[in-house]
């Protein structure tokens, strides 16, 4: 199906539009907890992860555009 994308001005109008979707029994998702994709977030963890264990390969900044 379609996904709509709402973008309240306020909390006023995010309140009102949660209520109004449960009223016609439309299913949504409060993404506001999570900003990030949880499988990019786990990315960047790991690559940080690797970075402190010496898993990675450093460039200079000259040799950047080689």
């Amino acid at each position: 199906m379609t996904t709509l994308t709402v973008k309240p001005k306020n909390k006023k109008e995010l309140a009102k539009a949660k209520k109004m979707l449960k009223v016609l029994e439309i299913s949504f998702e409060d993404n506001d907890d999570k900003p990030y994709n949880e499988a990019f977030v786990a990315s960047i963890k790991q690559g940080r992860e690797d970075y402190k264990n010496g898993n990675c390969k450093t460039i200079a900044l000259e040799d950047l555009w080689k």
